[in-house]
């Protein structure tokens, strides 16, 4: 701090000090040597430092790496987070034209983590100075959109929307045979991580359980069963988010599936196998939870969700992508009592949730929830798109090494996204008063052509959550039907093809009994062209192999024919035309139906889900390679499970209409799994099931989530505001306060708000481009915080009367009417982009 804040050339004039020279590395001036001064009260490390040099060694050092050089590699790591020590320390051998060699990039990596250790302890002592070094303090206030209250607003339905999600991007392998890890730091000192041991309180929360298998009734009933997994043999001890709910949903056994082929189990080669993470809605970081040895277990989500309890509090609603379970999860742990008294609930990301049940989205989905706004609460998926660039240098890196990267990467991203809260503020402010403009006709001119209202619609949503509720799995007197009928018409068509084969026999040998020829024979088909005698044994052997077959497995199917009898109580055979057997009929061909269209459902929705991978960023090349490949044939599969799909449909009594590859492939189809899978015909009459009545159903909710987001926007606007005007004069104060006292730390702290003032310059600019947005209706002035004053008790009298405008004098920005649309419009592609998905995956229809 003094060589960077201060005056380095000051000291005692009457020491006299001595001249050294040690070897530099600096990329600005490429010099090999340094001459310094050396003082008798100062180490060599210290007199290097008032140099602008850290040396790579406290006592003796032989190297000595230049602040600056390290300041740029920390600079690049922020912009390009896979940028590794090896490459730049090659950079500075190339800069020098020497060559390279494993020596520097270990100096250069040693180095770097003490310079990363000097600037944490700079930003301690600037927090302290700003009085924000209470413990929380980042996780409740970093984000003044979510927390800065003001007074008299109106009151938010959830104090805030937090998202979560596992990520295993970020593994990190274990030492291997025996050897010990030779770095033995810990890093303890940033509030993202949860200790493990916190994490470790709820890991008996929750106990792991297989998911029950139903009667499966296999198609080829002569195919052998297939062994157990050694995973699957040996569960889990600790339970997953899915493992604390009492029933096994639908979403549940998909997504535990789906966890399966991401290896849920992680091998024993990683010691992290991931990172757990949470986050506001404005994409700020609350906390990061290391995955040890495991895969998305449910104890790291009940962490964070203590966690939120107890440092922030309030009714929040909780994203996450399976968030309709893990409800049920929270609510039978240890903190279901706080969770249920905090009024705060669990749902699902909304593109995430059209891979759920229609049960589920009903209740769960964003567009369903009242207060939700537009938020689609996919942030977790933004954030590790950008964080997997860490994977690749902190693979094989050591616990601390590991750690001190993603920290670093993690509070640049929230440095950026504070930037990014009016912007987008912004953006959904524009897009909510699209909604409107456009939906609302709409929906007026759809109520008015089906003559219904408000009342109407709300009846209809009421109706149609009952109807879901309602639905229930396979009755088990049903499968046993099937499993019975399905025996019996299986020994029915064996036994006529053993009869005609032996009738066939029986025929000839009566031949050949009457022309007194001798044993009876039964001859080949015959053949042209030349036979031979071990062709002509081979067929005459399959023949009576398949003869064998066919009385062995006649005899077998009589005998579990005679079981399932036996064991269910049937004294009487069911013949083809009993009622129950045409029922059990009837109910096998609505089965078949059924299954076909579960098959289709799974593999439109899987497509859609890779399609949207292919456009995430940082997907490498080999994995969109490998996508691509797996789309040509998921629509080779899905045009096969469109003919099984028609198949079975007219199978039905009535048949269904069949559809076509088009119809199949376009996204909208996905509305209509539910309605295809009522084969009682319950929903045919129903108002609500039509497809007009659930257009108007959808246009409804989505009008009525962009009036809530304009409401959302309009407080968090003004808290934004507020705090931008509150934190100009905290620092307006506390710069004077320490512009005599303490010089060095007068100059991080200036620092310090140099690119703070940029950042709520920025924002900003984006509250007056919102503000002057035609439609506007919010309050143009900032509020006053209802809360406790930003700056420290002893300073809370030396704050400025009046703040300066922001719009006008921040970071010496000149923001006029004329030039407001240039900065806002950079990244209007970016940002229509954006929004195009966003639209896109609220139209698909529920």
């Amino acid at each position: 701090m003094k060589w960077r804040y201060g005056d380095p050339s000051a000291h005692d004039p009457e020491v006299l000090p001595t001249e050294e020279e040690i070897t530099v590395i600096d990329i600005y001036s490429t010099a090999t040597k340094l001459s310094f001064k050396r003082f008798p009260s100062h180490s060599i490390a210290e007199d290097l430092a008032l140099n602008g040099y850290l040396a790579t060694a406290p006592l003796h050092p032989e190297l000595a790496i230049s602040f600056k050089t390290l300041e740029l590699f920390r600079s690049i790591r922020l912009f390009k987070a896979s940028f590794s020590t090896e490459a730049f320390a090659k950079l500075l051998c190339h800069m020098y034209t020497i060559p390279y060699r494993r020596f520097y990039r270990t100096a250069l990596a040693d180095a770097f983590d003490i310079y990363l250790t000097l600037l944490r302890d700079v930003k301690t002592q600037v927090m302290g100075a700003l009085g924000r070094d209470a413990p929380g303090w980042r996780a409740k206030n970093a984000c003044p959109a979510c927390n800065y209250k003001i007074v008299g607003e109106e009151p938010p339905t959830f104090n805030r929307m937090i998202v979560m999600d596992g990520n295993n991007s970020l593994k990190r392998v274990a030492t291997s045979g025996g050897r010990q890890q030779a770095d033995l730091r810990v890093f303890e000192d940033h509030d993202y991580f949860l200790p493990r041991d916190f994490v470790d309180q709820y890991a008996n929360e929750v106990k792991s359980r297989q998911v029950p298998r139903k009667p499966e009734l296999v198609e080829d009933p002569h195919a052998m069963p297939e062994a157990e997994s050694e995973d699957e043999a040996a569960p889990e001890a600790e339970g997953d988010p899915t493992d604390g709910a009492e029933q096994l949903g639908a979403c549940a056994s998909n997504w535990k599936a789906a966890a399966a082929d991401e290896k849920k189990r992680m091998w024993s080669i990683y010691d992290e196998s991931g990172i757990f993470a949470s986050a506001c809605r404005h994409s700020l970081i609350l906390w990061i939870a290391d995955m040890v040895r495991s895969g998305e277990l449910a104890k790291y989500g009940i962490a964070t969700t203590a966690k939120v309890l107890t440092e922030i509090g309030g009714k929040n609603m909780h994203g996450y992508d399976i968030g309709c379970e893990f409800l049920a999860t929270v609510n039978n742990s240890s903190i279901g009592e706080a969770f249920r008294d905090s009024g705060s609930c669990f749902c699902v990301n909304a593109f995430h949730g059209y891979s759920h049940s229609y049960t589920c989205q009903v209740k769960f989905h964003p567009l369903r929830i009242v207060g939700m706004g537009l938020e689609d609460l996919e942030t977790m998926e933004r954030i590790f798109s950008a964080s997997n660039q860490l994977a690749s240098i902190t693979r094989y890196a050591s616990p601390y090494r590991c750690r001190v990267l993603i920290a670093m990467f993690f509070e640049h991203w929230d440095s950026e996204k504070y930037s990014n809260i009016g912007l987008m503020l912004y953006n959904n402010y524009r897009q909510a008063l699209q909604i409107i403009e456009e939906k609302t006709p709409m929906l007026h001119e759809a109520m008015s052509a089906l003559q219904i209202t408000e009342a109407d619609l709300e009846k209809y949503r009421a109706e149609e959550r009952e109807y879901f509720s309602s639905l229930r799995d396979e009755d088990p007197e049903d499968l046993r039907d099937v499993l019975y009928v399905e025996a019996l018409r299986e020994l029915e068509e064996l036994r006529d093809t053993s009869a005609r084969y032996y009738d066939r026999t029986a025929r000839a040998a009566d031949a050949a009994a009457k022309a007194g020829s001798g044993p009876a024979l039964t001859f080949l088909t015959p053949t042209s062209g030349p036979t031979t005698y071990d062709a002509d044994l081979s067929a005459t052997r399959k023949l009576e192999t398949r003869r064998r077959y066919l009385r062995d497995r006649v005899d077998q199917l009589t005998a579990d024919v005679n079981e399932i009898e036996v064991r269910f109580g049937i004294e009487k055979r069911w013949e083809p035309m009993d009622e129950k057997y045409l029922k059990a009929v009837k109910y096998i061909a609505t089965r078949t139906y059924q299954r076909a269209l579960g098959r289709l459902q799974r593999l439109v929705i899987q497509r859609l889900f890779e399609l949207h991978k292919m456009n995430i960023a940082q997907t490498g090349y080999k994995a969109r390679t490998y996508i691509a490949k797996n789309l040509q044939r998921r629509c080779k599969a899905i045009r096969t499970a469109v003919k099984a799909y028609n198949a079975a449909a007219s199978a039905l009594d009535p048949p269904r209409e069949t559809i076509d590859w088009s119809t199949a492939s376009h996204y909208n189809f996905i509305e209509q799994f539910p309605f295809l899978q009522d084969t009682r015909n319950d929903l045919r009459e129903k108002s609500w099931a039509m497809p007009a009545g659930r257009e108007v159903m959808r246009l409804s909710e989505r009008v009525a989530r962009a009036h809530e987001e304009i409401k959302n926007v309009h407080r968090e606007l003004r808290r934004l505001q507020t705090w931008i005007r509150d934190e100009e004069q905290l620092f307006t104060a506390v710069l004077a306060d320490l512009k005599d006292k303490n010089p060095e730390l007068h100059g991080a702290v200036l620092e310090f708000w140099r690119r703070r003032k940029t950042a709520n310059a920025r924002n900003a600019a984006y509250i007056h481009a919102t503000h002057t947005l035609p439609g506007f209706s919010g309050i143009r002035e900032p509020g006053t915080h209802d809360g406790p004053s930003l700056l420290p008790s002893h300073l809370q009298g030396a704050a400025t009367s009046a703040a300066p405008d922001m719009l006008t004098e921040m970071a010496g920005i000149s923001v006029g009417d004329s030039e407001l649309p240039d900065l806002v419009e950079e990244e209007d592609e970016m940002d229509e982009q954006m929004t195009g998905l966003l639209e896109f995956m609220h139209t698909l229809a529920l």
